[in-house]
This record gives structure tokens, sequence and C-alpha cells, in this order.
């Protein structure tokens, strides 16, 4: 019967199939996320790993930082201007092109500077991916969150999953033909994103078919599609800052070996984080321009049962973790073990965090999402250079577990006072398990 249950939710098109089969995706992607960073560990090494990671940071770093929140804010328009979606694809998609150029200009010109005790190999290998892969990063953004936006999660889902699978297929081919080095395997992450976006493209191409020319006299949807993503921008880059500054923090106070051994075990423990993730890459764009009562009441559920499957999962996976990092990685790996139960937990407490601020910027409040990232951001730096020189890696993983605690304790803080929301009912609610249960039921009858 429970088998029954899932294939039937898995082929239904509301929010429950939408979200499992997101879910499914995030755990194939976290899949070959792993088997990716396994393989360069592997090839690479502690040391070359490190310096991999330093030449694959700085397009995502700078694509979080120039985003300007249109992706978001794309997401939100079309929601709430039918018929308006070709002006706000086309003005957001105008709009970032001078925006990559300027950014690639800045990175080749200071990535010397960025990665000043690398060796040159590194840095001509990072000036050179991060002037192409920027722009594809962008894109991608942008037509992951038209997909979202049309209800068309099946190339959402794709353009996340063939980026990583294609990823590895490549280091294998190259490993195969004996060709396997850090410029190379720069070179095929750029080769294989480019196509995934080609194919993105030709996917949507209904949607996009637009008056590109037209595009900048658009003031209307400019003002739409800016004024929204304003808002959010300053959310998106704290949240950008915060998910990439303990590499910065790496990078300056650290060496290579550290770096490689942190990205090995950070991407491992992103295990718990698979349908959270689905759940605020779904539910957001579901609800948003719904009632405020149906937003807090999905998202509030969402969120309390997430907490508790995932808590409960982790306990196992935890315990067996240090196992799985020796043998996936390498023993000499196992130093950052510790650094890895940190990591899990802060996973699972961060999403839960993520998809409460779902919430407000559904209902047209994100400002509130930045104030608690602000004050996330600010404790985590200070954690950051008050840990680290004692703690190493240990350090970091503590510091950002504390940071993931100080933003759920706002985001709960904030939906009690300007919602009036009961912090008792937004932790615990037993009529859940029984949504839940009766949500199954209830599909089944209607597909019999």
């Amino acid at each position: 019967m429970s088998q029954l249950a899932i294939h039937k939710t898995w082929k239904a098109g509301g929010l429950a199939g939408t979200i499992l089969r997101t879910s499914a995706t995030n755990l194939l992607v976290m899949v070959l996320t792993t088997l990716t960073s396994i393989a360069t560990a592997r090839m690479f090494g502690v040391v070359g790993k490190g310096e991999f990671s330093a030449i694959l940071l700085w397009p995502t770093l700078l694509a979080g930082i120039v985003s300007f929140g249109l992706p978001t804010s794309l997401i939100y328009n079309v929601k709430r201007n039918a018929g308006k979606g070709s002006e706000l694809i086309r003005t957001g998609f105008l709009f970032q092109v001078p925006v990559a150029a300027i950014t690639g200009c800045i990175a080749w010109i200071f990535m010397p500077n960025w990665l000043g005790g690398y060796p040159e190999p590194v840095i001509a290998a990072a000036r050179w991916y991060a002037v192409g892969m920027l722009p594809i990063l962008l894109a991608i953004n942008l037509l992951s969150a038209l997909a979202q936006s049309i209800g068309r999660f099946k190339v959402y889902n794709g353009v996340r999953l063939y980026v990583p699978l294609l990823n590895f297929a490549g280091l294998l081919a190259l490993w195969a033909a004996g060709d396997l080095s850090l410029t190379s395997a720069a070179g095929v992450f750029l080769a294989t994103s480019a196509a995934v976006v080609a194919a993105a493209f030709y996917s949507l191409r209904e949607s996009l078919k637009v008056n590109w020319l037209q595009g900048l006299r658009d003031r209307l949807a400019a003002k739409a599609l800016l004024g929204y993503g304003s808002k959010v921008f300053g959310v998106e880059l704290l949240g950008t800052l915060y998910a990439q500054f303990d590499k910065l923090v790496i990078l300056s106070m650290l060496s290579a070996r550290e770096l490689g051994l942190y990205t090995v075990v950070y991407a491992l423990s992103r295990v718990f984080n698979v349908v959270q993730t689905a759940i605020t890459s779904v539910v957001f764009p579901k609800v948003t321009g719904q009632d405020n009562g149906v937003i807090l009441a999905t998202v509030g559920r969402a969120f309390r049962l997430t907490m508790l499957l995932m808590s409960i999962a982790a306990v196992p996976c935890m315990l067996i973790g240090r196992t799985l990092v020796g043998l996936l990685f390498g023993e000499q790996f196992l130093d950052a073990s510790t650094a890895f139960y940190l990591l899990s937990a802060e996973c699972i407490v961060g999403g839960g965090a993520w998809i409460l601020a779902s919430a407000f910027n559904a209902m047209g409040r994100p400002g509130l999402v930045l104030i608690r990232q602000i004050i996330a951001l600010a404790a985590t730096i200070g954690l950051f250079f008050a840990l680290v020189p004692s703690f190493g890696l240990n350090g970091i993983a503590a510091a950002l577990l504390i940071g993931a605690w100080i933003r759920l304790a706002v985001t709960l803080l904030s939906m009690r006072i300007v919602f009036r929301i009961k912090l008792g009912a937004m932790l615990f609610q037993r009529e859940d398990l029984r949504f839940l249960t009766k949500s199954i039921k209830a599909k089944l009858k209607r597909k019999e």
C-alpha cells in the first residue's frame, strides 16, 4: 500500500507530487555531487581538491552577488501579473548581459589578488573559468526561475540534474583519456553547463519568443522586475555571502589542504537538505499570491514535518558518517570528520529556517528575511574570526551551526511579532501527521 501511495503521489500534478519529484531530483543531484567530489578528491588529492574548489568558487559567488534578486522577482511578478511574462523575461535577460560582462572583467583583473597564495596555473584557470561560467550561471538562474513560475518543474529539475550528471561523466572521460588536470576538469564543467543552458533555452522556447530588441524600453516591466528584485536582493546577497563566506575565510586564513577537506565534508553533509530544498523551491511559487493564512499554514506544516523527518534520518546517517568519509574519500579526509557532524546538524536547522523564510517572500515581506540574514551573518562572521584561529575547520562548522540556530530563532520570533502566531503552534501540531495520512488516502481514492 505504501509503495502504491508513493507511486500515485509521484504521478499527481499537485503540490505533493511536485515536491516528491523535486525531492527525488535533489537526492540524485546530491548523489552526483558526492560522486564528483569523490572523483576529484581521489584524482587530485587533498591539496589538488582544494585548488580545484578555489577555481570553482568564484563564478558561484559572483553570480549570487550580481543577481540583483531577478530570479525571485521573475517568479513573483509572473505569478502576479498574468500575460506580462514575455516582457519580464526579456527585461531580466537583457539586464544581466552587461552585468555579466562588467563582473567578468573585474574578476579577470583581481583574480591574482583573490588567489594570491595559489600557484599561477590555478590563478590562470580561475580567471578563464570565472569569465566563461558567470554568464552561464546567471542564465541558469533566470531559466530556472522562468520554469518555476510557469509550472515547468520538469525543466527546472532537469537543469539542476543534468549539470552535475554531465560534469561527472566528463571527469570520467578525462580520466579514461589520461588527460586529467585542474584546467581540463574546469573546461569540462564549463562546456557541460553551457550545453545544459542551450537545452533549457530550447525546452522553454515557446515562453522565450519575445521581441528582444524592445526589452530596454519596457519601463513598466523593468520597474516591476527591479522593484521587487531590489526588495529581495539584500536577502539573497546576504544568503550568498552566508553560503560562501566560510570558503573565503579558508582561502584567507587557512591552506588549500583545509579547503579540500572542507569542501568534501560540506558536500557530504548536504544530504540532509534534500527534502527541505525541494519544499522551498516548490512551495514559494505555489503559494505566492494566496491568502496570508493559507501561506502560513502551508509553510508551517512543511517546516514541522520536514524538521521531524530529517532529524530522525540524521541520527543513523551521522553515526556512520565518519566511516563513509574514510571509505569514499580516503583516510586522509578523516581529519574533517568532526566538522562533518557539525555541518550535518547545521544543514537541517538552516534548511528549516529557509522553509519558514519562504512565507515572508511569498507575502511580499522580504525585508523581514533581510533583517534575519543581517543578524545571523554578523554573528557568524564574528564567530569565524573568534573560532577559526584556534579550532580551524571545526571552528568554521561550529560558527555555521550557531548561525543557523540564530536564523531559525529570529524567523520564529518575527512570525510571533508580525503575524501573532504562537511559537508552540509553529513548532508542533498533532494534526500534521493526520493531515499527511489523510492527504495520501485522498489521493488514493481519487485514483481508484
